[in-house]
């Protein structure tokens, strides 16, 4: 090849190199004019469409404070049949759950021993009898003839006496035949309330001695709840003030009020004791374990949901709509109470009337957009 021939080669593919780059500038300059044309492009902004269930109205409520109470339901009257004679158990049918009336015969202990005393003390009773018309008719005599002269006034003093001692005799063996009789009559268990039976802690035939446990009867006409206060909590209790209790196993609420209050403080742990009467103990138990809040005052305040108070950051707040934008309001939580079924909370930091968007929404960025239904915005047009 001559070298005409390679000077024209170089100078064309200097060219193809100068063309390219010129094409790969205005390519990357075109790309850049792109990019910049689309950030200069506003992004779309986040909407948050929100029901009418989903804000509430800061606003000035009643508070119904409270105080949480726990305990055992216990029946008002109760009781355990024991038995007053040693001996053998008779005649004992009842079981758990049967309905038993006051005076009912529960059972009987072997009444042989006591059958017995009562005869013996009634002979003895009777032979005291005796001695007293022997002595009657041996006074009656003397008298008789001291007034005829025939015998001293000392004689019929004597037989007087003897008269009087045969009388006290005869007084003190009708009281042993009283005795023996009680006695008798003790070897009769009968239910002295009205009731359920509980529990059954002999069985018959069983020797049983005095003050054995036979039977437990309990009255669930009338259930009261055994509350256990602490002292700082117990001063601010009353008699007569209202509780709404959930029942163990119920979903139904109880209501109950406080009849009575334990004078005395718990040795050791300082509690009080306080007593709940319930009012309505159909199908409840004794036992069954209660718990719920005790009504100690009422407060007025201007109050949000609890569940409405964010904690996620340093200070709590609350998210309210203004401008039909989300802002977050930092606020002073104050008393807690229930108004209807919601928890309550007394609020510093939020206007009256502000539109605070609910808990469970959970956290919204500030300044996004809000859309409300047609249902919400009425109230929202309220807020300032």
């Amino acid at each position: 090849m001559s070298k005409r021939t390679l000077k024209l080669f170089a100078l064309g593919l200097v060219a193809l190199l100068i063309v390219g780059s010129v094409v790969r500038a205005l390519s990357a300059r075109k790309s850049q004019q792109e990019a910049v044309a689309q950030a200069s492009v506003p992004k779309a902004q986040t909407l948050v469409e929100l029901a009418p269930g989903d804000v509430v109205n800061a606003e000035t409520r009643e508070l119904a404070q409270g105080l949480p109470v726990s305990g055992t339901l216990r029946a008002v009257n109760s009781a355990v049949v024991k038995a007053r004679a040693a001996g053998e158990l008779q005649g004992l049918a009842v079981r758990e759950g049967d309905v038993v009336k006051a005076g009912q015969v529960i059972a009987r202990v072997d009444p042989a021993d006591s059958v017995s005393r009562v005869r013996q003390a009634q002979e003895q009773a009777d032979s005291a009898k005796s001695q007293i018309d022997i002595a009657q008719r041996q006074w009656d005599n003397n008298k008789a003839l001291v007034d005829q002269g025939f015998i001293s006034k000392s004689a019929l003093d004597t037989s007087m006496n003897n008269l009087s001692a045969a009388q006290a005799n005869h007084k003190a063996a009708l009281a042993s035949v009283d005795m023996a009789k009680k006695g008798l009559d003790d070897t009769v268990l009968r239910a002295p309330i009205s009731g359920l039976v509980s529990q059954r802690l002999a069985q018959p035939g069983e020797r049983v001695g005095i003050d054995a446990k036979v039977v437990e009867i309990v009255d669930l006409s009338r259930l009261e709840l055994e509350a256990t206060l602490s002292a700082a909590d117990s001063v601010d209790v009353r008699v007569g003030q209202e509780a709404v209790l959930q029942i163990e196993g119920s979903n139904r609420p109880i209501a109950a009020k406080v009849v009575r209050i334990n004078p005395s403080a718990q040795a050791g742990s300082r509690s009080v004791l306080a007593y709940l009467a319930i009012a309505d103990g159909s199908g409840l138990r004794q036992g069954l374990f209660a718990q719920g809040t005790l009504g100690t005052g009422k407060a007025s305040a201007l109050a949000v949901p609890l569940s409405a108070v964010r904690t996620d950051k340093p200070a709590p707040y609350v998210q309210v709509v203004e401008n039909n934008q989300v802002a977050h309001k930092a606020v002073t939580a104050g008393a807690r109470g229930e108004s209807g079924k919601d928890v309550m909370v007394a609020v510093q930091g939020v206007a009256p009337g502000a539109v605070v968007i609910k808990g469970y929404l959970g956290p919204l960025r500030e300044g996004t957009a809000v859309k409300f239904t047609q249902a919400t915005a009425a109230a929202a047009a309220k807020a300032p």
